[in-house]
């Protein structure tokens, strides 16, 4: 009896070192396995980032340029960074040196109270002197302006129509972008009618504004010559002459309701807003618009 006690004892102490054994190895196995998903996970997330921007920059050069480079030079098929500051916003030219592309993941606005700005609301004094400038109907245009965080060299400046520019698309584009704080997933593509030429002829812009993606899309031109072969200010025209023959006062002066010429009720009026109520630019300081709309560059005009 007292010889099966011990076999059983032997046979039972045997069953737990084997369990206790078992036991030991799954639980090293499975740190094992968790650290091992954990550094493969990592690399493939690193791998991808880095393969991400080899893509994004694949073919291009990417070089430094001052933002403030007065130079209209452009390097063919190199990739610049034209945000001010700690911004990122990347610019992209093809083989005849034409800029051609512009993206941002971020749009950050331009911060007055911590970035070096001047009193008219810019980075540096003047822009890049891309050949078409020179022109008097053509602007020093940003792609992405100096209140949306770009800077001024040539990697950020088109030949762009000085209406279009002020009044126009651009301009319009640039608004919506300040209104809503920033945007996202931004781009620009810019086309040219040829290579001989640094003057864009078409503008496409693509960026995203509290979950909405807009699309703009405007020709290099004046807007209102535009509107004028379209006809769509044939009707504008006559009713201002039909006024002007009657003498009789315009009734938004008299009035002075804002809520008729503020459309959208936000409680600033835009210059185009202004001009849809009939109102011709600039707007100066003594006019009553003046204090609902944005005087930026706070030389006593709006529109000029």
């Amino acid at each position: 009896m007292k010889k099966n006690v011990n076999y059983l004892i032997i046979l039972l102490t045997a069953i737990f070192i084997v369990g206790c054994t078992n036991v030991e190895d799954v639980t090293v196995t499975d740190k094992e396995t968790d650290l091992q998903e954990v550094t493969i996970n990592n690399s493939e997330t690193e791998k991808t980032s880095t393969l991400s921007k080899d893509e994004l920059f694949k073919g291009y050069k990417l070089i430094e340029v001052d933002g403030g480079n007065l130079s209209g030079h452009r390097e063919p098929n190199v990739v610049v960074d034209i945000g001010f500051g700690d911004r990122h916003y990347y610019a992209f030219t093809n083989e005849t040196g034409q800029l051609v592309r512009v993206i941002a993941d971020e749009i950050i606005l331009q911060n007055d109270h911590t970035e070096p700005v001047t009193s008219s609301g810019r980075y540096y004094a003047d822009e890049a002197k891309v050949p078409g400038v020179e022109r008097a109907d053509l602007d020093e245009g940003h792609v992405i302006a100096d209140s949306l965080g770009g800077v001024s060299n040539a990697y950020n400046i088109t030949p762009q129509d000085s209406t279009l520019n002020r009044h126009g698309d651009q301009a319009y584009m640039e608004d919506a972008i300040r209104k809503a704080g920033g945007a996202t997933s931004f781009e620009a593509i810019i086309t040219y009618p040829s290579t001989e030429t640094q003057i864009p002829s078409h503008y496409q812009y693509t960026y995203t504004i509290k979950g909405n993606k807009i699309v703009d899309e405007f020709d290099n031109r004046n807007p209102d010559e535009i509107n004028k072969s379209l006809g769509l200010t044939e009707s504008k025209s006559t009713n201002a002459n039909k006024s002007t023959s009657s003498n009789k006062p315009n009734v938004l002066n008299d009035t002075e309701d804002i809520s008729i010429v503020d459309t959208d009720g936000n409680g600033q009026v835009t210059i185009k807003e202004a001009k849809a109520a009939g109102y011709s630019m600039p707007i100066t300081r003594e006019h009553w618009l003046y204090k609902y709309m944005q005087d930026r560059d706070n030389d006593g005009m709006v529109g000029e």
